[in-house]
């Protein structure tokens, strides 16, 4: 039981992540189905890896070097995962009028000026968001790593749902999402939910500040609006759907978290 617990947990972070695992663990559909129990846990160790170098790089240069350097490890750590999704989308939706072209140029490995243009303003808008963020919490307090690990599980776990929501419209074997598209079982999303839950808990506990919730209403309503929009022209979702929802809910987690630091 414990031994295949730890398989799943590998898979997980073989598939989400570039961090090195044990030679045993490979890609075994069965296998990368129930690691997404495990998708918010992949968001806490991007997130701490991303703290820590940003805390290391704040003694070391200005908080601005420290921000970017913290946005470049995570980038690395994940192996653009996510942004590679974003990127799809944006040239998809961007460039295409119909389902089928859409897909078509979501399909297609080459990145276009959509998708250039969206990452160039996905990445400005985050590297601004996290150094307020900084700048109001501060790189050595626990609760600015809290922040960070809400918002990694969080944009991760609202990403996750579509496959309980939503249809997944590719129906080749190419796409890269398909094994954990289909057939989750609901156990899968309870496990995982325990780990959004556990350290909006703990940011509970220390700042009495349950305003913090709003979090999860601002990312589900990012999550409805995205999957609307999704649905008008595709017809539900596919891998790149959800590292676009990864990215865009990773980013309305720290404006809400701004908002509720500067009114509240």
């Amino acid at each position: 039981m414990i031994k295949n617990e730890i398989r799943i947990f590998f898979t997980a972070v073989m598939f989400y992540t570039r961090i090195p695992c044990p030679s045993w663990v490979d890609h075994n559909d069965a296998y990368i189905n129930k690691a997404t129990r495990y998708f918010p846990l992949i968001g806490w160790i991007v997130a701490v890896i991303s703290a820590l170098v940003l805390y290391g790089a704040a003694h070391l240069f200005n908080v601005e070097i420290a921000v970017l350097l913290s946005l470049i490890i995570s980038v690395l750590t994940t192996g653009a995962f996510h942004e590679d999704g974003f990127a799809d989308v944006c040239d998809g939706f961007g460039g295409g009028w119909t389902k089928d072209k859409i897909l078509l140029i979501m399909k297609d490995s080459r990145v276009g000026a959509f998708g250039v243009i969206g990452l160039v303003l996905l990445f400005l808008l985050k590297f601004f968001l996290l150094l307020a963020l900084v700048n109001a919490v501060g790189v050595k307090d626990f609760q600015f790593l809290l922040l960070l690990i809400i918002a990694h599980t969080v944009s991760r776990f609202i990403a996750s749902t579509f496959i309980l929501t939503h249809s997944y419209v590719r129906e080749t074997d190419d796409s890269k999402a398909k094994p954990v598209a289909k057939s989750v079982q609901p156990i899968n999303f309870i496990i995982a939910f325990i780990f959004v839950v556990i350290p909006l808990v703990v940011y509970l506990i220390l700042t009495q500040s349950y305003w913090i919730l709003i979090i999860l209403v601002t990312s589900w309503i990012t999550k409805l609006l995205l999957a609307g929009y999704f649905k008008k022209w595709i017809s539900g979702y596919t891998g790149d759907c959800l590292g676009a929802t990864q990215q865009i809910c990773e980013i309305v987690c720290y404006m809400t978290f701004l908002v509720i630091w500067k009114f509240i």
